[in-house]
């Protein structure tokens, strides 16, 4: 009976652990980060001229994402046709 509820007391007491973690970025970088998405999902810097695509552009573009599916693409990839893999 008392493992139980000591089990189940480490249970309810387990989410707290997550409490001490201070919110917020840890790294300066990662601030730099944060503010830029905040920047792009408030809008607050968007251009004041709508940038939009001509209909020729987009079946252009449409075309193209199209024909990348007509590429097989390969089982392996030939190693010297690509970077270089460390061998250890």
């Amino acid at each position: 009976m008392t493992f139980s509820i000591r089990v189940g007391v480490l249970l309810a007491l387990l989410p707290l652990g997550a409490l001490a973690i201070e919110p917020g970025p840890a790294a300066k970088n990662q601030q730099q980060t944060e503010n830029w998405l905040q920047l792009q999902i408030s809008g607050q810097a968007q251009s004041p001229i709508r940038q939009v695509a001509t209909p020729a552009e987009r079946e252009l573009s449409l075309q193209r994402w199209l024909d990348s599916y007509k590429h097989p693409i390969p089982e392996y990839y030939k190693q010297d046709e690509g970077g270089t893999a460390k061998q250890n």
